[in-house]
């Protein structure tokens, strides 16, 4: 459990430097406008540190750890986040100091992110319901 609160304690940090950077970067281009910077502050409060609060809970009270699905969990799940953190963070730059770059390279690594966590949530759960399934037996 004592792992999973240290990673959720990085995301937390990232997630306040990510609130303090769009702030302080969007005020220092006088840039108004809705960006994805907004949302890098959530993603990794709520993907991150709030993900990981959970896993360590179930991971207390069902030993996710011993599962063999564990690993490819962590590894899957913080790519993904990382990755969907980094292509918000570059979409909210080139939006705040209007940089034309291909927005159908940024949309695609960004929908790869995506499904990328998505995959982490899928190996979550069935990992959850193997585990809560021998559990019951």
């Amino acid at each position: 459990m004592r792992k999973h609160i240290k990673i959720a304690l990085i995301y937390a940090i990232l997630a306040m430097i990510g609130g303090v950077f769009f702030r302080e970067f969007t005020k220092a281009f006088d840039f108004t406008g809705a960006t994805a910077l907004g949302k890098l502050h959530t993603h990794l409060f709520i993907l991150g540190m709030v993900m990981f609060f959970i896993v360590g809970l179930f991971d207390d009270k069902l030993n996710l750890s011993q599962s063999k699905l564990y690993k490819p969990f962590m590894i899957v799940y913080n790519i993904g986040v990382g990755l969907m953190c980094v292509m918000l963070t570059v979409r909210g730059v080139t939006q705040v100091i209007g940089a034309q770059v291909s927005d159908g390279a940024i949309a695609g690594v960004a929908g790869i992110s995506h499904i990328v966590v998505a995959a982490g949530m899928i190996l979550f759960f069935i990992m959850l319901l193997k585990l809560t399934k021998k559990q019951e037996q």
